[in-house]
């Protein structure tokens, strides 16, 4: 099942959130993540979603190495919404999240529910749900460390699928792709504004860039 609809305001983000804690798994706005739900308590977080605002926070621990239940999350995260719904032979569930706004953690509540709840302020992320005005990014450096990155990276698409994108769906998308530590994918998370997150990733590109070839020439 797809779901066209999107997002038109603030109105519509809810101050209460059911949070996914996944380390590596960055969402952002305009971005689509897909996911297989197959722990029971997910299976009741996102069949509860669908029955209410279909939003479900994504975040990240901590700790990328932890096994705890319940492990200590970053405090900002991205609100989506499922626009995709399948329910597989085995009894797992195959959604995608539409990525819309991102969120500050408030508080986490106490509630009966098995998946964690908490109360998200949208403030300071209104922007995400407001189209750019304007090219501000340099998509000719993006270009050129990207087609260096291509050489020796086979997950992700070839620059002409992805150059037809608005600047903002493009730095999205790659920041999601691109094969980042958890940290790193939580820094471009938090980076203020499309050209700050266009920025950091040109660098993290680069860095990547040097520790290959400084790999290559060792071996």
């Amino acid at each position: 099942m797809t779901d066209t609809s999107a997002m038109t305001g603030l109105e519509e983000l809810p101050p209460v959130l059911p949070i996914f804690p996944l380390t590596g798994a960055l969402l952002l706005a305009t971005g689509q993540l897909p996911l297989n739900i197959f722990e029971p308590r997910y299976l009741a977080m996102v069949h509860d979603a669908m029955e209410s605002h279909r939003l479900i926070g994504m975040v990240q621990p901590k700790d990328p190495e932890t096994n705890l239940m319940e492990p200590e999350i970053y405090r900002i995260g991205c609100a989506g919404k499922i626009c995709e719904f399948g329910e597989l032979p085995n009894g797992m569930l195959r959604i995608t999240l539409e990525g819309v706004c991102r969120f500050e953690i408030l508080e986490e509540l106490s509630v009966a529910t098995q998946y964690r709840q908490v109360k998200a302020d949208y403030g300071n992320f209104l922007h995400d749900l407001e189209p750019m005005r304007c090219r501000e990014i340099d998509r000719h450096a993006l270009h050129d460390v990207l087609h260096h990155f291509l050489e020796f990276e086979e997950g992700v698409n070839d620059w002409q699928a992805l150059s037809h994108l608005e600047d903002d769906s493009l730095v999205n998308s790659l920041s999601m792709i691109c094969p980042f530590s958890p940290v790193e994918k939580q820094a471009l998370l938090e980076a203020k504004d499309i050209a700050s997150r266009s920025n950091l990733l040109i660098c993290l590109l680069q860095m990547m860039l040097q520790q290959v070839q400084t790999h290559r020439t060792v071996q």
